[in-house]
């Protein structure tokens, strides 16, 4: 059986019309919060000319189009005019929404809408002193829902004798529709265009879409703008965070190492000095440099530094190797990383032990990973120390953490041994983001 099309009713159509006109403009909002050049005019309150420029252009431009759409093709719900206009003002300023809504006016004009750029113009102007009058804050906080808080917002008005911005922004919305319709009722859809209904329950939605209209996007971006700010936290804390752990390092090694000095004070008072002359070198650079991050190079260079210390302390029973990939000496990674491990190798694994003893650091890369391994082969570990060692003490859960909090789950720290065949401290740093770290 062959069923007959159905066409929308007057008031369905225009009620689609609105539909389709908010859901437009919530989807430029969204493409527009994705460019991270508009997102930082979001931002910052504080706009230059070019700043203005690029947010008219980036919102001025589909919604010209949008006009054009609807001159060409009579698409009436790409026409966003009044709202365009009005946002562009209240967000940048009033010159930036005279612009977008001359813009906006020209392809109007060109049918012969004569009333169209003046009121676009005029639009871009009224959002833009009210950004001049109004605080800024009170602007990001107008959201759709502002119509269903109005009667509580007009009674704080009547009870305390203070202006009320999101009433009084809903007001300067709801007046420029109503200029908006009483304008084309007056003159005609042929001079201004305007969408009307005789029914007074659609007419009274028109409003209502006007103004969830112009909140939306207001809405969209400040959820960016308040997305940034809590990105920016975030790094702060883990700045914060990494910088507590390694000034950590600073007292603890520098404990170890005095309580070693005190030893020999007696025994060998001149090796007790060179150490401490030594160490007071160290510590000078340690305090000169504030990095937080540094190049594996210069990371093995503070570690001969350490190295030359513990040397003068064991003498010939400590032995260094090296066996270091020439394409890792580039490689980015947190400052005072591997003294920690260096030292628990000294502490643990020859502080006891009768003879001579090794260390061997290495380094490669691996499946897009810096990996860098601190080997010795002293007393070594149990397996009960072993399961303990990362959250224990400071030296190694110092690591542990640090990598942890830079690279989430991408940077390790994994150890090995056995009692009586040393201990493998290794380290994979992801490569993809070592690179990025080092302005965290």
């Amino acid at each position: 059986m062959v069923q007959e099309p159905k066409f929308l009713s007057a008031g369905q159509f225009l009620l689609t019309t609105l539909v389709v006109k908010l859901a437009a403009m919530a989807a430029l909002a969204t493409m527009l919060a994705r460019y991270r050049r508009f997102r930082h005019i979001l931002i910052f309150e504080q706009r230059n000319w070019p700043d203005r420029l690029v947010f008219a252009l980036g919102l001025g431009v589909p919604l010209t189009a949008g006009v054009a759409s609807r001159v060409l093709l009579n698409y009436d719900a790409a026409d966003l005019t009044l709202e365009g206009a009005f946002i562009a003002g209240l967000i940048a300023g009033p010159y930036t929404g005279a612009l977008v809504g001359l813009a906006m006016g020209l392809p109007a004009l060109a049918v012969g809408e004569y009333g169209a750029p003046f009121f676009a113009v005029g639009c871009g102007f009224a959002g833009g002193g009210l950004r001049e009058a109004c605080p800024k804050e009170e602007i990001w906080s107008f959201s759709p829902f502002v119509v269903l808080s109005l009667p509580r917002y007009v009674w704080r008005m009547v009870r305390d004798f203070h202006v009320n911005w999101q009433v009084v922004i809903l007001l300067a919305i709801v007046g420029l529709e109503l200029i908006r319709q009483t304008v084309g009722a007056r003159f005609g859809t042929a001079r201004l265009f305007h969408l009307s209904s005789e029914s007074w329950w659609i007419t009274a939605l028109v409003y209502l879409a006007t103004i969830v209209t112009v909140s939306t996007p207001i809405k969209i971006w400040n959820n960016a703008r308040i997305e940034h700010r809590l990105q920016e936290q975030e790094k702060l804390l883990m700045a914060a965070k990494v910088e507590a752990l390694k000034s950590q390092i600073n007292p603890h090694f520098l404990f170890n190492t005095l309580t070693s000095v005190s030893s020999l004070i007696r025994s060998q008072p001149e090796t007790a000095r060179t150490v401490i002359q030594k160490l007071s070198g160290l510590l000078r650079k340690l305090m000169r440099n504030q990095e937080q991050f540094v190049t594996l190079r210069e990371e093995l260079e503070a570690i001969d530094e350490y190295l030359d210390i513990e040397v003068i302390r064991f003498g010939p029973r400590l032995t260094v190797k090296k066996e270091i990939a020439p394409d890792t000496l580039g490689v980015i990674v947190p400052s005072l990383l591997l003294q920690p491990l260096v030292e628990n190798c000294i502490k643990h694994g020859f502080a006891r032990k009768v003879g001579p003893g090794t260390i061997t650091l290495r380094s490669w890369r691996e499946r897009g990973a810096a990996i860098i391994e601190v080997e010795d082969d002293g007393l070594g570990i149990s397996v009960e120390r072993l399961q303990i060692a990362l959250s224990s003490g400071i030296g190694l859960s110092n690591v542990h953490e640090r990598l942890r909090v830079l690279y989430g789950t991408t940077g390790r720290l994994d150890l090995t041994g056995s009692p009586g065949k040393g201990v493998c401290a290794r380290v994979e740093i992801p490569l993809d983001l070592a690179s990025e770290r080092i302005t965290a």
